[in-house]
């Protein structure tokens, strides 16, 4: 019970579990998310080897996040492009901060209620990348710019921008947008070349809005597989969202921002003439279905490497070929695929319902045995992040603190 000191810090007056839980609801997947009032680093009160870490636990490798962060503003000071990073994958201020004090010109949110615990830990430059259209929504929006002048939104109808317009009027603020596009995604945004114009125009004569730019997510490219199909398919997108720019320069709007891009398209979209930034999100932690989509160089993307693993334990064998793990599918989200162990080659993880993961050891080389702590790449990193309320940052095999995942359930 030496670790349960730290608990009060991140929950207030929540009580500690019994057992060997430690802080901040052990990390564990699943159950209703507990409000998280610290967005700093939660110290233990000793440090915890990673085999001591109650399972399932969400892991960072902080050494190789590090290099990932490194790789990325290093890329992009080479290309003179900036980064947007988006938060919708680690949901952490402490790791959004980080990215800024690398060079970052601020952060997306994919939702109002991301943003809002963004702009609560600190952090100023916030874009919120999908639209807002309702009063109940475009109030919060409001309340925030009240905090932050610099946060900004995407537009993406008239109406809507007409319904931002008078509330910003009404509260004495203004608003900084964004034109959503659509190129190609057919998920959000306004058709490019003349719609957008027009929507700019709208824009551009409402009294207490700010229009700075355009978004230009090709979501729908990011996970193509082969580089040479996505190069082909993200520079058309783009090229769009370039010459409808142009366009609305043309009629005297002024348009300082061009964002988009992604992991995907990291090496690709950095070399449009007239992108300003990359809202790039997975490339710090990785995932099984961004490994798969190839790079410049080979069939496996492995420009950025894997710093982000659920360990699990080995917990019961009923019949000598499988090994149920406590691991299930509240302890990782998947869209179709499955974990994949680090280092245990021949072994397949299959689904035992809610809690349990299933391995099929047949064919491993080196068995797992009971009791074992198992690292499994995540199938795909941003919704598994948003079953954990912490991460255990892993350095030399160890964990002196936790960092609160506080935008953990943050929806809306």
């Amino acid at each position: 019970m030496a670790h349960h000191t730290t608990r009060r810090a991140f929950l207030g007056t929540v009580g500690a579990a019994g057992g060997a839980t430690v802080a901040c609801s052990s990390g564990l997947a699943g159950g209703p998310a507990e409000p998280a009032l610290n967005h700093e680093a939660i110290p233990l009160d000793r440090p915890l080897a990673v085999e001591d870490i109650p399972t399932p636990a969400l892991l960072i490798d902080v050494a190789t996040m590090e290099l990932n962060l490194a790789k990325m503003a290093a890329h992009a000071e080479e290309q003179g492009i900036g980064l947007r990073p988006h938060t919708k994958t680690h949901k952490c201020p402490l790791l959004a901060k980080r990215q800024i004090e690398m060079g970052a010109v601020g952060v997306c949110c994919a939702k109002v209620s991301e943003a809002e615990v963004m702009v609560e830990a600190g952090i100023e430059e916030v874009l919120i990348t999908s639209p807002v259209v309702t009063l109940d929504k475009i109030g919060r929006v409001v309340a925030l710019s009240k905090k932050s002048s610099e946060v900004a939104l995407v537009v993406d109808n008239r109406a809507a921008a007409e319904r931002l317009n008078e509330a910003t009027a009404a509260a004495g603020v203004t608003q900084r947008v964004l034109v959503d596009l659509d190129v190609g995604t057919r998920r959000t945004g306004i058709a490019t070349g003349e719609p957008a114009l027009q929507l700019a125009r709208t824009v551009g004569g409402l009294s207490n809005l700010d229009l700075r730019g355009l978004q230009a997510y090709a979501g729908h490219l990011m996970h193509v597989h082969g580089h040479a199909e996505r190069q082909e398919r993200s520079l058309a997108a783009l090229e769009a969202a370039v010459e409808t720019k142009r366009l609305i320069e043309d009629d005297g709007i002024e348009i300082s921002i061009l964002t988009g891009g992604g992991t995907g398209t990291w090496d690709i979209d950095s070399q449009v003439d007239g992108m300003t930034d990359l809202q790039v999100g997975s490339y710090l932690f990785m995932d099984e279905q961004y490994r798969r989509i190839g790079s410049r160089d080979g069939d496996i993307f492995d420009d950025f490497e894997t710093s982000l693993f659920v360990q699990v334990t080995a917990i019961s064998q009923p019949v000598p070929e499988l090994i149920t793990t406590d691991g299930g599918y509240k302890a990782f989200a998947s869209d179709a695929d499955r974990p994949q162990l680090v280092d245990l080659a021949g072994v397949v993880y299959g689904w035992g319902g809610d809690e349990h993961g299933i391995l099929r050891i047949a064919e491993a080389t080196r068995p797992p045995q009971l009791g074992d702590r198992l690292w499994c790449v995540t199938p795909h990193c941003d919704p598994t992040v948003n079953l954990y309320d912490v991460y255990y940052p892993v350095r030399n095999g160890r964990v002196e603190e936790l960092w609160p995942i506080s935008a953990r359930g943050k929806s809306q």
